[in-house]
């Protein structure tokens, strides 16, 4: 081989090379910045209506509440040793986190009881240490199923004790969740509720039974900060030119309440 012509395959071996460390660093600083600052998901159910619909997609924070094995971009099986830089929620967060019945799916729910706050439903109303979290009407809103129906849903205003302000839908008067005992949250540990009080599987309703039970904090992925993007799962049915119809910008880069 000339040297001509080894000079030139020198070159592109160095091309190749070069590009190669370069798709290895874009790789690592993605996997960095969803392990360590922010990470998308999407929500497929209307357990958090009207805050969140079907469909949304989520930027969760990670830094607040500090990291854990929870918070990697990818699930493996390491040993849980607690979180570093670790933070509790406060009571209202929307919070992504590892449902405890299966680690591999990320849920999102809101925070409301801490570790050793006393929960209860009172007839559908919300109470934290025995001060019920106020209920305001507004109005009647429309609650979306999976499948892409919707119903009517009483709509009000929620103030936790704490002056945190969020809207809620209520489906019935007299649901099967309105009415539980009142628990206390163990330490290292979060009671948890969807925004669509009568179609939510939350810390009301044990894991074995689907639901979530009390939250290891350990758990938490991160906070939902922003829906990024929103198209509707219902468009689906109606034919594929139609579809981009299902894109809802006013949704697109707002912030989760």
């Amino acid at each position: 081989m000339s040297v001509e012509k080894q000079m030139v395959a020198s070159k592109k071996a160095h091309g190749w090379g070069a590009q190669f460390l370069q798709l290895v660093a874009i790789v690592l600083a993605v996997f960095l910045a969803k392990g360590a600052i922010a990470e998308p998901f999407y929500v497929p159910s209307g357990s958090m209506e009207p805050t969140l619909l079907i469909g949304d997609a989520l930027l969760a924070s990670k830094y607040p509440y500090g990291y854990g094995t929870a918070s990697l971009p990818i699930q493996i099986n390491l040993p849980e040793t607690g979180r570093v830089f670790g933070e509790t929620p406060k009571l209202g967060d929307v919070v992504v986190f590892r449902w405890p019945g299966d680690r591999s799916q990320a849920w999102v729910k809101r925070v409301v009881g801490l570790p050793g706050d006393r929960i209860q439903m009172r007839e559908g109303q919300l109470f934290i240490n025995d001060h019920a979290a106020t209920l305001k009407a507004d109005g009647i809103g429309e609650a979306e199923d999976d499948n892409g129906g919707g119903e009517p849903a009483y709509r009000y205003i929620e103030t936790l004790p704490n002056g945190v302000s969020h809207a809620i839908f209520k489906l019935r008067d007299n649901g099967r969740l309105d009415n539980t005992p009142e628990v206390t949250v163990p330490a290292g540990h979060l009671f948890v509720m969807g925004d669509n009080r009568d179609n939510s599987a939350d810390s009301r309703v044990p894991v074995r039974d689907g639901g979530v039970g009390m939250l290891p904090i350990d758990n938490l992925v991160g906070r939902a900060d922003a829906v990024v993007g929103s198209w509707d799962l219902g468009i689906r049915s109606h034919p594929i030119w139609t579809w981009l119809s299902g894109f809802r910008p006013a949704r697109f880069f707002t912030a989760v309440h």
